[in-house]
């Protein structure tokens, strides 16, 4: 149970850099949401691969970078699912906040997340 909680206060910690550089960015740059999602994700990624190495998983038996690979491998996927369901609400749902769009998707990507950091980047 100690894995699932730690991966939970990390994704809690990710989804903060994701949103507050998501609204930093909408609210002081001429991009778009989609635009800007692609770099938040990726802050909030970076932010949360050290965040699981030293809370979650701990380090793997792996090479730094090679962990590091693997990690941002598994993250792009989700990240792309992310991104997808995040896109569709807000073509589907014009009057959405991208605020809500963004806890929706990021709600069912963590499930991926999870099974896929524990199986191919911390495995032991």
């Amino acid at each position: 149970m100690k894995k699932p909680l730690g991966f939970a206060l990390v994704g809690g910690i990710g989804f903060a850099v994701d949103a507050a550089v998501l609204m930093l960015l909408l609210g002081t740059t001429s991009l778009d949401p989609f635009s800007a999602r692609l770099i938040s994700v990726a802050v909030a990624l970076s932010a949360t691969w050290m965040l699981n190495r030293y809370i979650t998983f701990g380090p793997s038996s792996r090479a730094l970078i090679t962990e590091g690979a693997r990690y941002g491998g598994v993250g792009m996927a989700t990240s792309l699912i992310n991104y997808c369901i995040y896109s569709a609400l807000l073509l589907t749902f014009s009057a959405m906040p991208p605020l809500v769009a963004l806890v929706l998707a990021s709600s069912a990507a963590m499930v991926l997340s999870y099974l896929g950091y524990s199986r191919l980047v911390f495995d032991r």
